[in-house]
């Protein structure tokens, strides 16, 4: 009978889901930092909202993307977690990954949408073509928008950076091949 670790080294995740998983990563990782930036040096580096354009354009793309990621998903599911997981740390990855999907790859760019209509602001997908707005126009609501889209944007941070860092445990703790799992270069038993 083989090592569980070893089962999960492996089996791996189909390669269509660590693209996806890796061209998320890499989008939601440069739209937070455009963002980021966006906001917080407005007045030096982004005078003219080129970064607020590139910020939206990037971002507005997450929603799209993650609906053709769960399909997917549903498809295709995640090979099992190494059995030398408690069924607490199961749970609790399981729970992690949903409030990822959930938080990070729908409420964020869905509050920024929100935001940019509010504000009467267009979002250029991929430049590509001017989504509709949510909701009508409301000045009287900018203040909240911002604030929910900033402290979701924070929140999600750090439960991104305890994503990785719950891979990272998983390769140099745990040697489970949780990791190895998803990196690019796995061949899936698909």
């Amino acid at each position: 009978m083989s090592h569980p670790a070893r089962r999960i080294a492996t089996q791996g995740y189909h390669p269509v889901s660590k693209f996806q998983h890796w061209l998320m990563a890499l989008i939601w990782i440069a739209a937070w930092i455009i963002g980021f930036v966006a906001v917080h040096f407005r007045d030096t580096l982004n005078a003219h909202h080129e970064l607020t354009i590139v910020h939206k354009a990037l971002a507005s793309t997450v929603v799209f993307l993650t609906l053709l990621r769960i399909v997917w998903r549903w498809k295709h599911p995640a090979p099992p977690l190494p059995s030398s997981m408690s069924p607490g740390m199961r749970k609790a990855a399981h729970a992690a990954h949903i409030a990822l999907y959930a938080f990070a790859l729908v409420a964020l760019p869905l509050s920024g949408w929100m935001w940019s209509s509010v504000a009467d602001k267009p979002i250029m997908l991929l430049g590509l073509f001017k989504l509709p707005p949510l909701v009508a126009p409301a000045p009287e609501f900018y203040g909240l928008a911002k604030m929910v889209h900033q402290w979701l944007s924070w929140t999600i941070g750090l439960l991104v950076v305890g994503h990785v860092a719950a891979a990272v445990k998983h390769h140099l703790v745990d040697r489970d091949g949780v990791l190895q799992s998803m990196l690019p270069t796995r061949n899936a038993a698909d």
